[in-house]
Order: C-alpha cells, then sequence, then structure tokens
C-alpha cells in the first residue's frame, strides 16, 4: 500500500470488540478509537462500520445468552446499540474527534432516492472531519436478523457497501484470525496465510466454508462476498486481525499484512 491520502472503510466484528460473556472489550475499542484517530490525522477520510450490539446488548439485559426470539432480539441490538455509541463517543472524544452514527437497513440501499440522500451524508461528515460510525437497523430491519441468507452477514457485506456507496479507496475487514488460510487455522496446524487474491472464484469459496465465530454471524464467506463486491469496484479490500490493530499503522506505511484482494479496475 502507498502512503497517499485515501478514503478507508473500517469493519470491526463482533468477535473482536466483545468477550465470550458479552461484556465490550474496552482496551480494543480504545485501541481502535486511537488507531482511527491516527488514521483520520494522516490525512485520510476513515468510516467505521461496527457490529456488537445484540451481543452487548443482551448482556446488558443480563439475558445469559444471546435472544432467540425476534423482539428480544431487537430489544438487545436497541440496548447495544446505545451503549456502543457511547463507548464509542467516550473514546474517540479522548483524541478530540468526533463521531456521529449511521443505522441502515437493505431498503436504504435498494431505494434509489434513500440512498442517494445516504452517500449526500456520508460525504458531509467526512467534509467536516467527522467519522461515522455505521450498523445495520436491527431494532427496526427484521429481515436481516433473520434471514439464513443475510443480505450483511455480521456486517461484512454492510460495509462493502458502505465502501461503494462512499466510493472508497480500501476496505480493511478487521477478523478474529489473522487473514484469509487455505484451511481454518483454528482446527489444522498446517494452515497457510493466503497473502494475496487477485481472483475470487469458486474454489476460495470452498476453502471458507461455513460461519465463523460464535458470538458473531459472519465467517469467511461473508468476508469473500464482501471483498468480491469492493474489488469489483475498484476498492482493495484486505482482512487482517482485528487483535492486532498495529496493523492499520503498518498498511498505512507500505507494509503488507493479512490478506489483500485486489481490485479490479476496468
Amino acid at each position: 500500500m502507498s502512503k497517499k491520502k485515501r478514503r478507508i472503510v473500517v469493519k470491526v466484528g463482533t468477535s473482536t470488540i466483545t468477550n465470550e460473556l458479552g461484556n465490550s472489550k474496552l482496551r480494543t475499542m480504545e485501541e481502535l478509537a486511537l488507531a482511527i484517530s491516527d488514521l483520520q490525522n494522516m490525512g485520510n477520510e476513515v468510516v467505521l462500520v461496527s457490529s456488537g450490539a445484540i451481543a452487548v446488548g443482551a448482556n446488558k439485559m443480563r439475558l445469559g445468552e444471546k435472544p432467540r426470539e425476534m423482539r428480544m432480539k431487537q430489544a438487545a441490538a436497541a440496548v447495544g446499540q446505545c451503549e456502543n455509541m457511547f463507548l464509542y463517543d467516550k473514546f474517540f472524544g479522548y483524541y478530540d474527534k468526533t463521531v456521529a452514527q449511521i443505522l441502515l437497513n437493505a431498503e436504504d440501499i435498494r431505494q434509489e432516492e434513500k440512498k442517494e440522500n445516504l452517500t449526500n451524508t456520508f460525504e458531509a461528515l467526512l467534509e467536516n472531519k467527522i467519522i461515522p460510525i455505521v450498523n445495520e437497523n436491527d431494532s427496526v430491519s427484521y429481515t436481516e436478523i433473520e434471514s439464513e441468507d443475510k443480505l450483511f452477514g455480521d456486517n461484512d457485506m454492510l460495509s462493502a457497501v458502505v465502501a461503494v456507496l462512499c466510493r472508497a479507496d480500501m476496505l480493511i475487514i478487521l477478523s478474529d484470525i489473522d487473514g484469509f488460510y487455505d484451511k481454518d487455522p483454528r482446527f489444522y496446524k498446517d494452515a497457510k496465510l493466503i497473502s494475496r487474491v487477485e481472483e475470487i472464484d469458486d474454489s476460495l469459496y470452498e476453502l471458507a466454508g461455513g460461519a465463523g465465530s460464535r458470538r458473531g454471524t459472519g465467517g469467511m464467506r461473508t468476508k469473500l462476498q464482501a471483498a468480491e463486491l469492493a474489488t469489483s469496484q475498484g476498492i482493495n479490500t484486505l482482512v487482517v486481525n482485528g487483535s492486532k490493530l498495529s496493523a492499520l499503522y503498518s498498511l498505512m506505511n507500505g507494509g503488507k499484512e493479512g490478506t489483500l484482494f485486489v481490485a479490479k479496475h476496468n
């Protein structure tokens, strides 16, 4: 990656910002706020797409486990989103940054007028050096929570859609492993990291398999789908380990981290 200033979308998943008990990982959230603030201080424009509302809300409501009933999922999402934004506002505030909340559902993307309004909102925020924090509007959008083939899949696809809407130069997806492997490194010690992908084809989807961590709903398959969408629109996409936020600095300084899905330029 070159050092030129760019527009970057960073996506963080549930498993990166919450622990096994459903509590927020405060240190990780603060380090994320610091890293993104530094990226902006380098002259970049940054959008954060963040999951985790249902997991955090379920914990705050003392439900004991992730809710299964729709109304409880939506209630947990409403509580958790409030908590997440409170923490992000606090941590970004330490570094003199202003954040804004944007909640989306599928209809906001499909309807041309809403889509245009959304694009204009992003542009206005970024022009004013405000960091948009985006999540799906789970307290309203029940179809995405329940669907087996979600449009946004733990926000991996949402982050790609946002990257396209914002005409981003780069999409960085923070995962709970170091990148895309030839097999699951949590089960196979001989798994090898694939550092660069020029073409996303059926063989890669076969390697990706099913869903990922227990607290999130997205796995490598949804990350591949997100990378396929973003790269088709000329956006370089990286999957890196969210527990190693120093990777964000390395990337900005031309380093190689995780897996790069190379953008297509028509």
